[in-house]
């Protein structure tokens, strides 16, 4: 996503929340743009940290490694993080990095040296009162732990706060690998209530970290998985998939099409096979205006980040099919890391059966606010969850003085 759909969503959206110039021009204009140059044995590494929004609190976003990062992309995801924090209530702002590389080219040794040049580039910039990064694309918890060590270094002293989604053993927090898919599971069940649901037949392109988790929260939920699929394909049974051994064929071959039954199917076939819900748990636009008028679930739980486009809003709508946006669904991940960052500034760490129970309760709350403002709109979910979190940002601004 370039920053030009960024701006087109919220000229778009702005007769909808009532937003003047002075709001859109906020709303537009990231506070910082910080750049740099890495260099690693000799080779060259654009990299880039944007600070969007921190009227809600410290900039919060990921860090990515892909050959494809630029300046615009990380601007993009900085200002739905921003939006992210705020419909999920966390005290946190919007920010994201990263840095133009293949990390299949490096050797680990590389990596850990182009992690810790990332964090001297822009130390002065993070911290636990500041900027708190996160794994994203192509990053881990390994290179988190990296880059801590590099600013603890830097700074001289312990602040594990500074980053997130580290190993439990530098105080990472119990639920974070599970964080996104079981965040999804609380907002599912939610709109599931509401529209009265009662089949429980689910189809999950992307068979990943979220994917397969939220295959085996919902299974054990009582819940049938007729589909799933990963980049290779996809496999598919009416009668529901064993998850456990789709799971360790995954684990051990790398594809789900090695299951030895079920009826071998495309990604495209995929989201259009009947069913309940359906949740697109790995690439951005994927639910176009090519296939959105073939999509047959009553709802759709975006566990991946943009993965319906406008066009295919547009006719979701119309087929009153309920769409989750992802900014909602997917929000379970900064919810934790939210709070690995309130444990590590407290020193006081929870049980995974805390930490569950107050995503949960974070979740509904989310997904009940955005339907109190949606019931009576003409507009759709998507629209009523962005509203939502626009305005939570604005709010912020005004009582700053800001605007």
């Amino acid at each position: 996503m370039t920053f030009d759909h960024v701006q087109h969503f919220i000229r778009k959206i702005a007769p909808l929340a009532n937003l003047s110039a002075a709001e859109i021009k906020l709303l537009e204009t990231p506070i910082h743009i910080h750049k740099a140059e890495l260099t690693v044995n000799g080779k060259k590494y654009p990299a880039y940290r944007v600070q969007f929004n921190n009227s809600r609190g410290p900039y919060k976003g990921g860090i990515r490694f892909h050959p494809e990062v630029d300046e615009d992309e990380v601007k993009s995801l900085a200002f739905w993080m921003s939006l992210k924090t705020a419909v999920a209530d966390i005290p946190l702002g919007g920010g994201k990095g990263g840095i133009t590389v293949d990390p299949k080219s490096l050797s680990e040794k590389e990596m850990q040296e182009l992690s810790r040049a990332y964090v001297r580039a822009f130390a002065d910039h993070l911290g636990s009162k500041i900027d708190i990064p996160a794994p994203d694309v192509y990053t881990n918890g390994q290179i988190m732990a990296w880059m801590l060590d590099e600013y603890e270094k830097k700074v001289g002293h312990h602040d594990p706060g500074m980053i997130t989604g580290k190993p439990l053993e530098l105080g990472g927090s119990l639920v974070r690998d599970i964080a996104t898919a079981l965040g999804g599971v609380y907002v599912l069940e939610e709109a599931i209530k509401k529209l009265k649901l009662k089949g429980k037949s689910v189809v999950i392109q992307g068979f990943g970290n979220a994917g397969m988790n939220v295959a085996k929260l919902l299974s054990d939920r009582g819940f049938s998985i007729i589909a799933v699929s990963d980049s290779k394909g996809g496999i598919y049974a009416q009668q529901g998939l064993p998850v456990d051994e789709v799971v360790t064929i995954k684990e051990k071959t790398g594809s789900v099409q090695n299951y030895h039954s079920g009826k071998k199917i495309s990604n495209e076939e995929l989201l259009t096979l009947t069913c309940d819900i359906l949740i697109p748990s790995a690439l951005s636009s994927v639910i176009t205006e090519k296939n959105a008028d073939k999509i047959n679930a009553r709802i759709i739980l975006e566990l991946a980040n943009g993965p319906t486009t406008p066009t295919a809003d547009e006719i979701l709508h119309r087929k009153k099919i309920l769409v989750l946006p992802d900014i909602l669904a997917n929000a379970g991940g900064v919810t934790v890391s939210y709070f690995e960052w309130v444990q590590n500034r407290t020193n006081y760490y929870w049980t995974a059966q805390e930490v569950e129970t107050r995503l949960k309760e974070k979740m509904v709350t989310a997904f009940h606010k955005v339907w109190d403002s949606f019931r009576d709109r003409q507009y759709d979910f998507r629209t009523a969850t962005y509203i939502h979190a626009l305005h939570k940002i604005l709010t912020t601004e005004k009582i700053r003085g800001r605007i």
